[in-house]
């Protein structure tokens, strides 16, 4: 491969320089911001040698080249450019700036509540299944063991607005640990309680008088609110980081905690809490009435535009109505919606798998499609419907269709951050009407798909691609085994959340949550390349398998700090030979996600990879399969 020319013709196929914000690499992908997206000719940029697919995802242009290519097209990329590299949250940095104060504010309402999904989905499921099994048994919810259980059930709605807060404290720069002071001061157990509030009269309400007798606020508590939680978060971190400048530092430990906490809790009780409750009652309400419009209009309409604002990247502003809506109501009526339009871009994809007769096509096409069941779209949207377009519209068609059905059937759910098949754990009191509407948003959207995607005639392949020379055919018509480098829980790489990795553009395989800290050679070969950032690294076996070993998600950014490399590029190493030891808990604390991806990068070499076990795992154990 020719990684000068490659680095020319993406450098040309975004536009030059003049269209070149910053450029930087993690260990399969070139990250790019780019001035002007319609300046780009992504089509092209997909066409070049070495490309493995682009998609475009929070401001940057991704353009995926695989272990041990992106770094050398990298290097050519920026002398070509005349640029310095930049590190990557350098690069995301200048997408997130690049963006309009919109798109910003609704980055962070995801990354705000993203972090607590396992929170609300262990209570949730929790919720589900106890109602699923009072279902069938009534006597249960008089036994004891049912109430302990319901109060676990209970717990992260409860105290929601402490979990809002202290997510948000961190995204906002500010200390956790009073960010999670602001939530308790607004479900004080001297407040009235929100949710008793219903019901009465407004002269039963006690009152407090502010602002030197300017007004009255009523002493009533923010359960079942989100927005005014994150308001309130982000003053506080405005006013400590400011006062951290200002306050010498031998009094700095006392008076700046005082003072946040002193201004932060009485203006969000008096200023605040009460303006932006009212705004999120407005907008609750609102959203209620869209999906509630009468013979599933409502559910119709959001089920269709549910996957264009996911490309636009606007849908994590779901997270906080469907927060809303659970703290509210108790039922979130908007996840099935988003379960219709999430499997009928699923079902437009698998349309595109089965009618293609393009193998790279069909490698991409069928385990995104499969992922978008198991509730990860991106794979599915970006790799393969929005690139042919009707594949696209037949999902939005098929999301139409299965939303106005849960529309109807007034669906909800017990919690959020889960879609899918996993979705019936959360809707066990809808569980025909759930299934109706994957049914019906699959078969509108596969057949819609299947009769409008038309595939264009292949390209004719120059000499230097044909197949490989008949000595490589035999070599990799030989069975071989990957065992697992690490000791935990192996999943299939559909579970990885992380949409690239998911969906196998880099190389099949599997992944492993570990429960050690420590990397392990999965068969006899050589350490090929040992990141700079340590987070990952490349083997090939003695019989030519070339494997990948990613030691978390985005875990580059950590820049190598809770790693320790135990090899070196170029030795060779026997199976179980020790390679990489992390340390879990920093890298936890940190907030990454340890999921490991092994995958096999010359996956297209053979004519199947496939994962062998799932569940508990321990090294040396064979996970990969290799035909």
């Amino acid at each position: 491969m020719d990684y000068q020319k490659t680095a020319r013709e993406i450098y040309d196929g975004i536009g030059g320089k003049s269209n070149l914000v910053s450029a930087a690499h993690c260990a399969t992908r070139l990250r790019l911001v780019i001035g002007d997206n319609d300046k780009c000719d992504k089509e092209k940029v997909e066409e070049i040698d070495g490309v493995q697919g682009v998609f475009f995802a929070s401001g940057q242009m991704q353009i995926i080249l695989g272990t041990g290519t992106v770094n050398k097209v990298y290097d050519e990329f920026i002398k070509i450019a005349g640029i310095e590299g930049s590190s990557k949250e350098e690069v995301k940095q200048a997408a997130n700036a690049k963006q309009n104060v919109f798109k910003r504010a609704i980055k962070t309402l995801g990354d705000i509540f993203v972090p607590i999904i396992p929170a609300i989905v262990a209570s949730g499921l929790l919720m589900g299944l106890l109602e699923g099994l009072c279902n069938v048994w009534p006597q249960m919810a008089e036994s004891g063991t049912y109430v302990i259980f319901h109060l676990f059930s209970n717990a992260a709605f409860t105290f929601l607005p402490i979990l809002i807060a202290i997510s948000a404290a961190k995204v906002f720069g500010g200390n956790q640990f009073l960010g999670a002071v602001i939530g308790m001061i607004m479900i004080h157990t001297d407040l009235l309680n929100a949710w008793s509030v219903a019901g009465m009269n407004a002269a039963d309400i006690p009152k407090a008088s502010v602002w030197f007798g300017l007004y009255d606020v009523n002493l009533v508590g923010y359960q079942g609110h989100v927005i005014p939680v994150v308001i309130a978060v982000w003053l506080m971190s405005v006013i400590e980081k400011k006062l951290h400048k200002i306050v010498p530092e031998i009094i700095d430990l006392f008076v700046t905690p005082l003072v946040t906490v002193m201004v932060t809790g009485y203006v969000t009780l008096t200023i605040i809490g009460p303006i932006f409750s009212t705004i999120e009652n407005w907008v609750l309400n609102g959203a209620q009435a869209l999906i509630t419009l009468p013979f599933g209009i409502g559910g119709a309409i959001v089920g269709a535009l549910y996957a264009p604002t996911v490309v636009a990247g606007v849908h994590h502003m779901y997270n906080a109505i469907e927060a809303g809506l659970l703290s509210s109501i108790g039922s979130n009526t908007w996840m099935p919606i988003a379960t219709a339009a999430n499997v009928a871009q699923g079902a437009a994809c698998l349309a595109v798998a089965l009618k293609s007769h393009n193998a790279k096509t069909k490698s991409v096409a069928l385990p995104a499609a499969l992922s978008s069941y198991m509730g990860i779209t991106e794979p599915a949207i970006f790799g393969v419907n929005v690139r042919y377009m009707k594949p696209f519209i037949a999902g939005c068609i098929g999301g139409a269709c299965g939303g106005l059905v849960a529309g109807l059937f007034h669906i909800g759910a017990s919690a959020y951050g889960i879609t899918g098949i996993f979705g019936f754990l959360i809707t066990t009191n809808y569980t025909l009407q759930y299934a109706l509407v994957m049914v019906v948003a699959t078969a509108v959207a596969f057949a819609f798909s299947w009769t409008l995607f038309k595939e264009e005639p292949a390209k004719e392949k120059t000499a230097s691609a044909q197949r490989p020379a008949k000595e490589e055919q035999a070599q990799k018509e030989e069975a071989s085994e990957i065992y697992s480098p690490l000791k935990g829980t192996a999943i299939s790489l559909e579970e990885v959340k992380d949409p690239t990795f998911a969906s196998g553009a880099l190389g099949k395989g599997m992944a492993v949550i570990p429960s050690e800290g420590l990397v392990k050679a999965p068969f006899d070969g050589t350490v090929t390349m040992v990141f700079d950032t340590l987070h990952a690294l490349a083997l090939t076996s003695d019989d030519g398998v070339e494997v990948l070993i990613h030691i978390g998600i985005n875990t580059v950014e950590l820049k190598g700090e809770p790693y320790k490399a135990l090899v070196k590029e170029g030795q060779h190493v026997s199976r179980g030979t020790p390679l990489m030891e992390f340390d879990m808990e920093s890298i936890r604390e940190k907030g990454y996600d340890l999921t490991t991806p092994v995958l096999v990068t010359n996956s297209a070499d053979y004519e199947n990879v496939a994962c062998e076990k799932t569940g508990e795992i321990g090294y040396g154990e064979p996970v990969i399969r290799i035909s």
